[in-house]
C-alpha cells in the first residue's frame, strides 16, 4: 500500500530516481511517522513493514548513486 504513491507520477517506474524524499509517502516527514508509529503496539508490525521497505528502498537508492558516481 506504501506504494500506492508511485501512482501520481509519470513514469510509475524511473530508475534514475530515488524514491526516497521524492514520493509523498516515501518523505522524510512520513518516515518519522513510521518511526513514531513503532511506539504503539497496535501498529507496530505494520510500522516495522514500512521501515524495512524504506530501508530497501534507501539501499536502491544507494546503489543507484554507486553505479552513477
Amino acid at each position: 500500500m506504501v506504494d500506492l504513491d508511485h501512482l501520481l507520477y509519470t513514469p510509475l517506474f524511473d530508475p534514475n530516481r530515488c524514491g526516497i524524499g521524492f514520493h509523498p509517502l516515501h518523505s522524510y516527514y512520513s518516515i518519522a511517522v513510521y518511526g513514531i508509529m513503532l511506539f504503539f503496539p497496535k501498529m507496530r508490525i505494520v510500522a516495522i513493514g514500512i521501515i524495512l521497505h524504506m530501508f530497501t528502498d534507501f539501499q536502491d537508492c544507494v546503489c543507484m548513486w554507486y553505479i552513477n558516481n
